[in-house]
C-alpha cells in the first residue's frame, strides 16, 4: 500500500477490540495533509519547521581566518622548533579585525593576528601566542619573535568555506529550526526563511459528566475536563496551535455535527471520549460518519491507553483528509497515548520530516516489572542518584503523572523487565 494512503474504514462498535500495534500506527498511519507554507522573518523563526532547503548564497564564513591570538606563519618556517631550539621570525606588521590584511607573510616573516582576522597572503597557518616570545634584548633584534612549537599546515586557521561552501544545503527541508540554525542563517545574511503554518489542532472533550475546569462546585459524579488543557500544552510543544472545541454532550449527533464544523478549520482534530464502551462507540460512528478515508484503526496494544481510535475522514477528491485521534476518557491514558501517537502526528502535518530528540537519562530498574507479551507498557518512574523508580496507580489518577520524572517503554516482545535492568527513561522536559 503506498505511504500515506489508509486502510478501508473498520466498522465501530465491538471491532473496537481488533487493535493495532504502537509500531503498526507510528509507521503505517500516515496521513497525507500538510500545512501551507508561508515565509517569516528570521527573528520569529525560532521552533518552525522549513518548507524548502535554505541554500548558502556564499562560502561561510566567506574567508579564511584566525581561530586563536598569533601570529600567521608559513608553516615551513616553523619546522623544528622546540623549547631548547626555537626558530626566530621577523614580525612585518599586524591584521586589525574587520578589516582586510594590507600585509603578505614572506618567508622568515610572521604577522600578528587577533581571533577571527582575516589570514594575510603567504600564510598557511597560525601559531598560537601560547607558543611564542618576544624579542630578547641583545639576542634577537627588535620585532622578532621566537616559536617554540611547529604548527601544520591550517593549523589556527578556517578555511573560507568551512562552514558551508557556496549552494550548500545550510538547514535541509522539514527542519524544526533551533537557536543554532539561526545563527547560520544570519551568518549567511538570510533574514526570512519559508516555513509550514502552525497545525491547527481542535480539541474536543466528551461526555455528559465533564464540566469546564472553572466549575467551582461539582454535583455527583461530575469531574472537571482535566485533558483539554494538558493537550493543548502538548500541541503548542510540538509546534501546533490548539483551538479548544468544547465539552460535547452524549446527545447521538453532536458529536458528528462538532466534527463537520472542525473539519473546514483545522488541520488534526482530537476527542478526549468517555470511558465506557457505548461512548467509544458513539466517538467511533461520528468520526466514520465523516467521510473517507475513515477509520484506521479502533484500538492500540498499549498500556495504558487501549481505547484509541485513529482516522482520516472528510478527504475529497485532490484534497487529503484530516487527521482524527480519538483518545481515552481517563486523562493519564490519554496524555500517555498522546505523548507517543499524537506528537508525531502533529509534527507530520506540520511538515516535519526529522523531529528533535526528546531529552533522556540511563537508569537502573529499581524492581522487576511484569508486563504482556505482544502490548507495548509504558511506565511512570521517578529518577534518582541514577535508579528509576516505577510509580503505580489506576489510569484515573493524574498525581501518577505529576510525581514522575518521565517514562520507560516495556516493548511488545518482552515480557517484562527484572530489577537492575539498564533502561532509557525519556524525561519530562
Amino acid at each position: 500500500m503506498p505511504a500515506g494512503a489508509a486502510t478501508k474504514a473498520e466498522p465501530a462498535g465491538r471491532e473496537f477490540f481488533k487493535t493495532r500495534t504502537v509500531a503498526e500506527a507510528l509507521a503505517g498511519f500516515r496521513p497525507e495533509r500538510r500545512t501551507r507554507a508561508e515565509q517569516v522573518p528570521l527573528g520569529t523563526a525560532l521552533r518552525r519547521v522549513t518548507a524548502e532547503p535554505v541554500i548558502a548564497p556564499h562560502p561561510l564564513p566567506g574567508f579564511a581566518r584566525s581561530t586563536v591570538d598569533g601570529y600567521a606563519v608559513r608553516a615551513a618556517d616553523t619546522y623544528g622548533a622546540s623549547e631548547g631550539l626555537p626558530g626566530y621570525l621577523t614580525v612585518t606588521g599586524a591584521v586589525r579585525m574587520g578589516a582586510a590584511p594590507d600585509v603578505t607573510v614572506t618567508p622568515g616573516s610572521a604577522v600578528s593576528m587577533p581571533t577571527g582576522g582575516a589570514i594575510p597572503p603567504g600564510a598557511d597557518a597560525v601559531v598560537m601566542i601560547e607558543y611564542t616570545a618576544e624579542a630578547i634584548p641583545g639576542i634577537t633584534g627588535p620585532g622578532t619573535i621566537e616559536v617554540v612549537r611547529p604548527v601544520a599546515p591550517g593549523e589556527g586557521i578556517v578555511r573560507a568555506d568551512e562552514d558551508a561552501a557556496e549552494g550548500e544545503e545550510l538547514i535541509h527541508n522539514g527542519r524544526v529550526l533551533r537557536p543554532q540554525d539561526l545563527a547560520m542563517l544570519a551568518a549567511a545574511g538570510v533574514t526570512s526563511v519559508r516555513v509550514h503554518a502552525r497545525p491547527v489542532v481542535t480539541i474536543f472533550s466528551t461526555g455528559d459528566e465533564v464540566v469546564p475546569p472553572e466549575t467551582q462546585a461539582l454535583k455527583p459524579g461530575q469531574v472537571r475536563d482535566a485533558t483539554a488543557s494538558a493537550l493543548a500544552a502538548l500541541v503548542a510543544d510540538a509546534g501546533g496551535t490548539p483551538v479548544h472545541g468544547g465539552i460535547v454532550s452524549d446527545d447521538p449527533g453532536a458529536l458528528e455535527r462538532a466534527l463537520r464544523r472542525a473539519l473546514q478549520e483545522s488541520d488534526l482534530i482530537v476527542v478526549s471520549a468517555g470511558s465506557s464502551v457505548g461512548t467509544r462507540d458513539e466517538t467511533a460512528n461520528a468520526v466514520a460518519a465523516l467521510g473517507p478515508p475513515g477509520i484506521w484503526c479502533h484500538g492500540l496494544a498499549i498500556k495504558p491507553g487501549k481505547p484509541t481510535l485513529l482516522a482520516e475522514c472528510g478527504a475529497g477528491p485532490g484534497t487529503p483528509g484530516i487527521p482524527v485521534i480519538g483518545l481515552p476518557g481517563n486523562p493519564r491514558s490519554a496524555l500517555v497515548v498522546f505523548r507517543l501517537i499524537g506528537l508525531p502526528l502533529i509534527r507530520l502535518v506540520g511538515g516535519c520530516t526529522a523531529a528533535p530528540p526528546e531529552p533522556s537519562a540511563r537508569a537502573v530498574l529499581s524492581r522487576d516489572l511484569a508486563s504482556a507479551t505482544g502490548r507495548l507498557d509504558v511506565v511512570q518512574v521517578t529518577v534518582a542518584d541514577g535508579v528509576a523508580t516505577p510509580l503505580f496507580g489506576v489510569s484515573a489518577l493524574l498525581s501518577v503523572l505529576t510525581d514522575a520524572d518521565g517514562y520507560i517503554v516495556i516493548p511488545e516482545e518482552a515480557t517484562g523487565l527484572d530489577a537492575g535492568t539498564e533502561v532509557t527513561v525519556t524525561l519530562y522536559a
